[in-house]
């Protein structure tokens, strides 16, 4: 399965059970594949944000997508060390399973 699918299987799972139920809300932010653009730098965009954020009735928390075999670049290292610094959670997610179990 590819970081894309499992994405789309995560974000279908979400909304049907959460967020259609008015629980929470899950949404991507555009980050490396658009950042060397100067308009998304400018106006905000940043590479190593996570591919995902959920943000439920009790708190907000970032989802990191791999493969199997993936692995986190060093600039999504350095965005997970600034999330969990302002004590957020942050999670590298490698199945739809896992993503439910930190539901």
């Amino acid at each position: 399965m590819t970081e894309a699918q499992l994405q789309n299987e995560i974000v279908v799972f979400y909304r049907n059970n959460y967020q259609m139920h008015g629980k929470g809300l899950i949404f991507s932010v555009a980050n490396e594949s658009t950042y060397k653009n100067k308009v998304f730098k400018a106006t905000g965009t940043m590479a190593g944000v996570s591919d995902l954020i959920v943000v439920t009735l009790k708190k907000t928390f970032f989802v990191e997508l791999k493969t199997e075999i993936g692995v986190q670049s060093e600039v999504q290292k350095k965005f997970q060390k600034s999330i969990e610094n302002l004590n957020h959670e942050y999670y590298l997610i490698r199945s739809l399973e896992q993503f439910k179990s930190i539901l």
